[in-house]
């Protein structure tokens, strides 16, 4: 649980809250922790990792604009 609350601190996830406060997960948020296990398992630190994280999304973005351009 703490370790969630730290990738939460870092930026590195972002989950929804209830009216109440609860932290709720989606299904790309648990993705996403999964993903930063698997780079904290390979070494990288919480900095690293915002890195690598925002380097993703970004790519994923390109991609999707990519997908709506006419074929030349």
């Amino acid at each position: 649980m703490q370790n969630l609350r730290a990738y939460e601190a870092h930026g590195l996830v972002t989950p929804t809250r209830t009216h109440g406060g609860t932290r709720r997960y989606s299904e790309a948020d648990l993705d996403r922790v999964r993903r930063i296990l698997e780079l904290l398992d390979d070494g990288l630190n919480l900095a690293g990792i915002a890195l690598v994280l925002d380097l993703q999304d970004d790519n994923a973005r390109l991609r999707a604009e990519l997908d709506t351009l006419p074929d030349r």
